[in-house]
């Protein structure tokens, strides 16, 4: 695993995958990744998740933002 967590795109291009340091295991090998990512700061380890939700999901810079409505309701005076 390398060091370095890629940060957000602004551009809307992912970084690119370096397959020379994929590797691969079966799910009953121990793996370092848990060590790694206890090593990190929380707020990499959300940015890691936010890169991860955006290649699976998508990235689009209009809809990054959360939606707020805003709703008055009228009551009759009593």
């Amino acid at each position: 695993m390398t060091d370095i967590i890629p940060k957000k795109p602004e551009t809307g291009v992912f970084p690119r995958v370096d397959r020379s340091i994929v590797t691969t295991g079966t799910l009953f090998e121990e793996s370092d990744e848990k060590a790694f990512w206890l090593s990190k700061s929380p707020l990499e380890r959300l940015e890691a998740i936010e890169l991860y939700r955006q290649i699976a999901y998508g990235y689009d810079s209009t809809t990054a933002r959360l939606q707020r409505v805003l709703e008055t309701a009228d009551f009759p005076p009593s």
